[in-house]
């Protein structure tokens, strides 16, 4: 999904899971998730992830690779990332958390659904 022009990709989640635990990491992504976000909308949309992927060092990234990464993301079809989906797609881009996120990912979520 990188561009030909993107500087190698650098997992960083691993460690933010290590320092912050399972709660703390679910906060850092939804911090991510409102920078990326369309405000109006409440989502991330194809032209929020182009407008502020800067933020997050996703400048490089092509119109294709941010509209792929917008469709992996995208379970209900909508066209956009909600809270959830974002979060979702954010560990299985991070192939190094995937091998330790079964226990972080289930106490995240119940976090999350805990406060709904």
């Amino acid at each position: 999904m990188a561009s030909k022009n993107q500087s190698e990709f650098h997992d960083f989640l691993p460690l933010m899971a290590d320092k912050l635990g399972g709660e703390g990491l679910i906060g850092e992504l939804c911090n991510g998730f409102q920078l990326l976000m369309d405000a109006d909308k409440g989502v991330i949309t194809f032209d929020s992830l182009k407008n502020n992927s800067s933020l997050l060092g996703l400048e490089d990234m092509s119109d294709d690779d941010l509209r792929s990464m917008l469709k992996e993301g995208d379970f209900d079809g909508d066209g956009a990332l909600n809270q959830m989906e974002f979060c979702v797609l954010m560990f299985r881009l991070s192939p190094d958390l995937m091998e330790q996120s079964q226990f972080l990912l289930e106490e995240a979520l119940e976090h999350e659904f805990d406060q709904m």
